[in-house]
């Protein structure tokens, strides 16, 4: 869960009610406390549904359906990936596969055909719970259901996602991530200190995260995969990005093999995805052009 952009009345008050519950049950029901904190951090905010849902008047893509783990994973393409080399697109938390629309039209010129879905919980995808480790399975369920890509394209923690689904059973030629996140204590940190969970209960709310993935927070850093990629990256952060510091970006460019990093000014956390100048490198990075 990541603040909102925007404070409506209604979200206020949840907050505030959050908030208040949280400094009294870290203290006097911290089982509670931490169950309910565990479904928050996993659940998207309710604008993912809503803004894919306005998007499908405006939709230029062909929607399919993957299944992945039991679950109805939405996909949205343009071009034909069976006959084109095509573009991964990957989103961020609480956002949605139709975010890439823009994307479309210069991918297409490019010649490629292009890929994006909704991760589970979020958009028209099944689920309602999602974390990490899910961002994970489906990025490569996708990759794998329509085979090795030209090149990928991951914002925020699809960033995050793709560093460590790559080569499971499908790859990339290329790849370019925007904003992306690298550090899940961090962000668990960042969520507790928004919410007013208690610092001490944090390794609470790892250990209730891992029952339900399987998978140790700890194992999820990109310090353990990246060494091992071997596509060129590309690496766009914005250094006033609130959401997903700078610093992560950093260190993919210090774990991952020849990886490139530009940073941008101004741009935050989600303009930088749709921003002209980001977009053209992106593009000539994907095309083969380096940056030095």
């Amino acid at each position: 869960m990541k603040p909102p952009r925007r404070f409506g009345v209604r979200t206020v008050a949840t907050l505030l009610g959050i908030r208040v519950a949280y400094r009294f049950g870290s203290r006097f029901a911290p089982a509670r406390t931490i169950g309910h904190a565990a479904r928050v951090f996993q659940t998207p905010l309710p604008s993912s549904r809503e803004r894919a849902a306005h998007a499908l008047a405006t939709m230029t893509a062909r929607r399919e359906t993957v299944r992945v783990g039991g679950e109805a994973v939405a996909t949205y393409v343009w071009g034909d990936p069976s006959t084109q080399p095509y573009v991964l697109l990957a989103h961020g938390w609480s956002s949605m596969g139709l975010r890439w629309e823009s994307w479309a039209p210069q991918l297409l010129a490019k010649g490629w055909a292009a890929v994006a879905f909704d991760q589970p919980a979020h958009g028209h995808s099944g689920g309602g719970l999602c974390t990490l480790p899910d961002f994970v399975r489906t990025v490569a369920a996708i990759g794998r259901h329509y085979g090795d890509a030209e090149g990928v394209v991951a914002h925020s923690l699809g960033g995050a996602a793709v560093t460590l689904a790559l080569d499971d059973g499908w790859t990339a030629k290329r790849v370019v991530l925007i904003a992306p996140a690298a550090d899940p204590q961090a962000a668990t940190r960042r969520f507790a200190r928004f919410v007013r969970l208690s610092e001490h209960l944090r390794g609470s709310l790892h250990d209730a995260l891992a029952k339900r993935t399987g998978i140790a927070i700890d194992t999820l850093h990109i310090r353990h995969h990246a060494p091992a990629r071997r596509q060129p990256v590309l690496v766009l952060h914005d250094i006033f990005d609130r959401d997903v510091p700078v610093e992560e970006g950093e260190q993919y460019a210090e774990h991952w093999p020849g990886a490139t990093l530009l940073k941008t000014r101004h741009l935050g956390h989600r303009r930088i995805v749709d921003d002209e100048a980001v977009m053209a490198a992106a593009l000539s990075f994907l095309s083969g052009t380096e940056f030095r």
